[in-house]
């Protein structure tokens, strides 16, 4: 399995998905510009200029028509995914965090971070087929959660938005009245900050990473958690595979802090587990730095990381990968 190995971020990644047909990757990366590429063979598509600083996520909409993008210049941008134009920038008081399209595309919820005194918000807006009858305003405003929300996305038919953040509570919310539904058991629940949440293809459940060294995977309707995998790093990112039952977790310490870590620190990887039983089954080593992002491919048969090393790398799984034994 030979990584191809796309350059194209001056700076550290933050981001990284795939559309739902799986032949574009989107990036995005700590250098103001977000970037599509071919998932194939790696080429670079095309930018998407016009940020003004940090972009934090993106999503893309189902028909890869538009592309939405949350940075720390506190705005979120509606990009044309083909022509690479600007369709509208909804712009806050705080730095855009995480932006997820909902089923159907004509809902976004986007979260801001605690900023000069606001506390952090979750923002759902609503998406306009035609861009020129695009609103700025929320249809709902969540607040409450102490500290940053580093992601929230939807339920199940858009009826519930999951968020998790730096308090290490996973809460469900209403979407409809902003009530919260549900909250993670602080004895089962991650004992540090959530770093990432993503969830699986058909919707059922969900899983977060955190940099309590490990990650969990949850029923997204009760809450109930249904499995842990334990590492010996902070984990930054974790994916999950939509064709076998393996779980992805990426991650590591920042430099400053590598003398005090095992002797695998330098080498970053991406650890395969099996999702059933928790095991380790493998590794993907490479990047030069923490993995920060990581995302598989809709039919199972690659998956991209990106790090901090400014790299993403683009695996396509051998033959072997897929007759894997425990």
């Amino acid at each position: 399995m030979r990584p191809i190995l796309m350059k194209g971020h001056e700076r550290p990644l933050t981001f990284l998905k795939y559309n739902r047909d799986g032949d574009l990757l989107f990036s995005c990366a700590k250098d103001h510009t977000p970037t599509v590429w071919y998932a194939d063979n790696g080429e670079r598509l095309g930018t998407y200029r016009g940020h003004n600083g940090a972009v934090w996520c993106c999503d893309v909409s189902r028909d890869s028509s538009r592309l939405i993008t949350g940075s720390a210049d506190q705005t979120a941008m509606l990009w044309d995914v083909q022509t690479g134009t600007q369709l509208y920038t909804f712009s806050f008081d705080s730095p855009a965090r995480s932006v997820d399209f909902s089923v159907g595309d004509k809902l976004a919820v986007i979260t801001t971070d605690p900023f000069m005194g606001l506390t952090s918000a979750i923002h759902v807006k609503r998406i306009s087929r035609d861009p020129d009858d695009q609103i700025g305003d929320s249809v709902l405003t969540l607040k409450g959660p102490q500290g940053r929300i580093n992601r929230a996305v939807w339920g199940p038919l858009n009826k519930t938005i999951i968020s998790a953040g730096e308090d290490a509570v996973i809460r469900i919310w209403d979407a409809e009245t902003g009530k919260i539904l549900k909250e993670s058991d602080m004895e089962i629940g991650h004992k540090k900050g959530i770093t990432s949440l993503q969830k699986s293809v058909d919707g059922s459940h969900f899983i977060t990473g955190s940099l309590d060294k490990s990650a969990k995977l949850w029923d997204i309707r009760t809450l109930t958690l249904i499995k842990n995998y334990t590492t010996e790093r902070p984990v930054n990112a974790v994916t999950m595979s939509p064709l076998l039952n393996h779980v992805v977790l990426g991650g590591g310490q920042d430099a400053s802090a590598v003398t005090t870590t095992d002797h695998r620190a330098g080498k970053f990887e991406a650890k395969f587990y099996d999702k059933i039983l928790t095991e380790e089954i493998g590794g993907v080593k490479g990047h030069f730095g923490p993995i920060n992002a990581l995302a598989f491919n809709p039919d199972g048969k690659s998956f991209a990381s990106g790090g901090e090393d400014g790299y993403v790398r683009l695996h396509h799984f051998d033959h072997d990968y897929f007759n894997i034994k425990i």
